[in-house]
């Protein structure tokens, strides 16, 4: 990745739900605004108490169903290496292979706490965690397919490499977003613009279709209908005059 965004502008990033970003994303990017970019799979937020997250992702690959994977802990230590050298906050995305099959979580109380203190805000894997309360303790958030008891024969077993999870595959490094309602993984060209559009679009709601939405009281329900149509078009104006170069709104 050739560019990451300053502190503050995660901190504003994290200020957000994942829909708003997407809402401003989609004005400006090129991609497949259906496609390319949030999970096409449903995600559990474990920890929605604690509200967005957004960081880098650092990628991990485990089967944990394979004993053969057990025990190699010269693998382990380069892994954790790998994520320390990682400029943070970070976002692990956690590829489990025995998908959809659930033998055994990465997460626990030991690594929530270890990824904490290399740098890792949370993670996102498609398959399990455990030890929910003493994570959300630990201050690291998870979206996952779901909860189970046991760890197996956990172990990573590649890591930074491209991972598929919940539909979407995802570049280590890449900027992800995300929350109770899934992720967005933003494309590397799109990240300096996001701030800007995604605060816009906001605003632009909040200054005319909901307001107008919410003004039916007393109306008659042709006049109420008539009158959020032409807000609508004048919605749609600031959208094209902003985002077409035409000048600010």
């Amino acid at each position: 990745m050739k560019r990451k965004l300053s502190h503050s502008e995660l901190l504003q990033l994290k200020r957000w739900n994942t829909p708003t970003l997407y809402n401003g994303w989609e004005q400006i990017t090129q991609h497949d605004i259906a496609n390319d970019a949030f999970n096409l799979e449903e995600t559990h937020d474990f920890m929605p108490q604690m509200g967005p997250m957004v960081g880098y992702a650092v990628t991990v690959v485990i089967e944990p169903s394979n004993s053969a994977h057990k025990g190699k802990h010269a693998a382990a230590a380069e892994y954790r290496e790998y994520v320390a050298s990682v400029p943070g906050p970070k976002i692990v995305i956690v590829q489990d292979l025995d998908k959809p099959a659930v033998l055994g979580s990465f997460w626990g109380e030991v690594n929530s706490n270890l990824h904490k203190s290399l740098g890792c805000v949370g993670t996102i894997t498609d398959g399990a965690i455990r030890d929910v309360d003493e994570m959300t303790n630990a201050g690291f958030k998870a979206l996952a397919q779901r909860l189970c008891v046991g760890h197996a024969h956990v172990a990573a077993v590649r890591w930074n490499c491209e991972v598929e999870v919940f539909g979407r595959k995802i570049q280590p490094g890449q900027l992800i977003h995300a929350d109770k309602h899934g992720f967005l993984a933003i494309p590397e060209e799109d990240q300096p613009r996001l701030l800007d559009a995604s605060l816009f679009m906001d605003r632009n709601e909040c200054d005319t279709v909901i307001p107008s939405a919410r003004n039916a009281a007393g109306k008659p329900m042709a006049e109420f209908l008539e009158d959020f149509t032409e807000v609508a078009g004048q919605y749609g104006k600031n959208v094209k005059k902003k985002f077409s170069g035409e000048g600010e709104w």
